[in-house]
């Protein structure tokens, strides 16, 4: 098989040495006998217009986004799908019509994240409270899925600018794009109360905090002694807590809430899911996440 007959995907971000998603996605052509690659291309953020230009003159077919690009990625694509309009962040790019010269951007990570935390959580009580740490791209993924599921949410971000940004924007989309109604998440409490406070005050929340997730990369291997969630600080007592990181499979944060008698989770379903999403936008075929997953988890298992 010719280099030529090869098609090419990947992954482009800064880092992106601690990716598993190579290793799930070329498990996944091998698995299929389909004669494509998935590759990672590591982008400084002052490189990145040049790095896109790079892409599309090679013919690659797609790529995933991850940080710190999944925002200043749109002014560089053709078109954005909706849902990535709405919460300002791409992770995910496809050919338009088939057409490598023109790419379109969308969020696989709303996908990604919805069906992991539905899987592991029942739909919140009336009124409950999340707490999402960090306001880049990911954490405007999970605001946007659980504004829409019916939780209340405090932003904390060290920007207190960047979270209420974040909040003008999920909100402002939200009202456009008519969400509740008649959406795939069914609810129409999205108009729920959105607040953003500063990292220093997390000890000071007095809300019911019923879930907690980590959206920001602290504890990312192979930094893995540190935790977003300061440790004099008690985690909320009736809380679950989801952290985004997914290397090393338990984190610092996950370790913090074990500790605390409170259910903690990984990234790799969010993963895994998300991936899925993009490999079918991709190539037009459906995925099998047990090989995706069984494919991560190998490598994870040996970290």
């Amino acid at each position: 098989m010719t280099a030529h007959s090869i098609t090419r995907v990947g992954l482009v971000g800064w880092p992106v040495e601690h990716s598993l998603s190579p290793t799930m996605f070329n498990a996944l052509f091998e698995a299929l006998d389909m004669p494509w690659n998935y590759e990672t291309f590591a982008v400084e953020p002052a490189d990145l217009a040049g790095m896109v230009s790079l892409l599309h003159e090679q013919g690659v077919r797609g790529f995933n986004v991850t940080v710190p690009h999944k925002r200043n990625i749109i002014s560089l694509l053709d078109s954005i799908r909706p849902e990535a309009r709405v919460i300002g962040a791409v992770n995910t790019v496809i050919p338009m019509d088939g057409d490598t010269a023109r790419w379109q951007g969308t969020n696989t990570d709303i996908i990604g994240f919805h069906q992991d935390i539905s899987s592991l959580m029942e739909p919140p009580e009336q009124g409950s409270y999340a707490l999402i740490l960090g306001a880049g791209g990911a954490a405007r993924a999970a605001a946007y899925v659980l504004a829409r599921t019916g939780y209340r949410l405090f932003i904390v971000s060290r920007d207190p600018a960047r979270g209420l940004e974040l909040i003008r924007d999920i909100q402002s989309g939200l009202a456009a794009s008519g969400a509740g109604e008649a959406d795939s998440f069914g609810s129409t409490q999205w108009r729920m109360q959105m607040r953003t406070i500063p990292w220093e005050r997390l000890g000071q929340i007095k809300a019911d905090i019923r879930l907690v997730v980590n959206c920001t990369p602290v504890g990312l291997w192979p930094d893995v002694n540190s935790s977003p969630w300061p440790e004099e600080v008690p985690l909320p007592p009736l809380a679950t807590v989801y952290d985004m990181v997914y290397r090393p499979q338990e984190t610092r944060l996950m370790q913090q809430a074990r500790a605390a008698g409170l259910p903690a989770f990984n990234g790799l379903g969010m993963l895994v899911q998300q991936g899925a999403a993009a490999f079918e936008l991709w190539t037009g075929k459906p995925a099998r996440t047990d090989i995706m997953l069984a494919a991560a988890q190998r490598v994870l298992n040996h970290d």
